[in-house]
């Protein structure tokens, strides 16, 4: 299983956008050092979050690392332009030798859509299209394509060509059971958010990408990657303590916004127990918990997103530190184990 950290870089009132570039080229490097294996930086258009081109971002980071694979999470397709999309992450290839991924969705948030002149009436039309049209620019080097939501192109070449062929796009699922049979009907590995609920709930969405896929012929089954929320500490006792407040400061104020009931402590705390969606312990809870889902969902690839709220940078440091030498080992051996049993 491949182990890893995405971040939407979320801003504090303590912290500029510029020192908070800074401290998460830093946490990418520390990923790297520790051995994890995948990097993810989300887009978003509001002020409470610092990176709109994740692309950019990871492009800093290539140069400070050697080995990690460099993801957004996500990129906004459906209000981009797959041409430029396919350009700035091919870059982002040479750039780091061959380590770049594409994970496009349709954004958890909508500010992104008036922002660059698309209507949210077309919402899912708009990221159907274009995801087709990046798989065609991906697929061959001169594009033809005739688009309702996107331009038409007459047989132009779209460069620069990356490193890896095909390019890795990765298609990111919430809550969604359609997104989950086009990723699976596509051949496209699916990345699927857990953030709340009991994980075993999201199993149909899983299940619905593996046979759509066998359905249209692929194999293999394309990968499976969970996404969820947590943070660690040495202790269960430290982890609840030190992210709660960040953690409920930003959930609380998109509730705001959306009309969800406010988290509160009880809220965040069952959120970390085994049946839980949140990977919120001790190293040791934290493996147990991932096992436990992999179990459940036979999955790929893990991903935990730590910086839920301006969590202070060294918590963070600490937390990837932990991630990279505890946890990511100890899942590592005890599924190969399982392998060979």
């Amino acid at each position: 299983m491949e182990i890893g950290v995405h971040t939407f870089v979320e801003l504090g009132p303590a912290v500029s956008p510029a020192e908070r570039m800074r401290n998460l080229v830093e946490e990418m490097e520390l990923a790297d050092q520790v051995g994890l294996d995948v990097f993810g930086v989300g887009e978003h258009h509001r002020p409470d979050f610092a990176v709109s081109s994740p692309a950019v971002v990871l492009a800093a980071a290539a140069a400070r690392t050697r080995r990690i694979r460099l993801t957004s999470a996500v990129s906004v397709l459906s209000s981009d332009d797959p041409v430029r999309v396919f350009q700035d992450f091919a870059t982002l290839d040479l750039l780091s030798g061959g380590r770049a991924e594409i994970m496009a969705g349709r954004g958890s948030f909508i500010e992104s859509f008036p922002l660059f002149g698309y209507d949210l009436n077309d919402y899912d039309a708009l990221f159907d299209e274009k995801l087709r049209m990046l798989l065609a620019i991906r697929e061959r080097e001169q594009l033809r394509w005739s688009g309702t939501h996107t331009q038409t192109v007459e047989d132009r070449g779209v460069y620069p060509r990356p490193v890896q062929e095909p390019l890795p796009v990765w298609v990111a699922v919430g809550g969604n059971p359609e997104s989950a049979l086009r990723a699976g009907t596509l051949g496209l590995p699916m990345a699927l958010a857990i953030i709340g609920g009991l994980p075993e709930r999201f199993t149909p969405f899983a299940e619905l990408h593996r046979e759509a896929a066998r359905r249209a012929g692929h194999d293999p089954v394309p990968a499976l990657s969970i996404n969820s929320h947590g943070y660690i500490a040495d202790t269960s006792q430290a982890a609840i303590e030190e992210s709660y407040p960040y953690a409920a400061s930003m959930m609380n104020a998109i509730g705001r916004e959306r009309g969800w009931q406010p988290m509160s402590r009880a809220d965040y705390e069952a959120a970390a127990t085994r049946r839980g969606a949140n990977f919120v312990g001790s190293p040791q809870q934290v493996v147990e918990k991932i096992l436990f889902q992999h179990e459940l969902f036979h999955h790929d690839r893990f991903l935990v997103q730590f910086a839920v709220g301006s969590l202070p940078h060294d918590r963070m440091l600490r937390s990837i530190e932990l991630l990279g030498t505890e946890v990511a080992p100890a899942v590592r051996a005890e599924l190969a184990r399982r392998v060979a049993a």
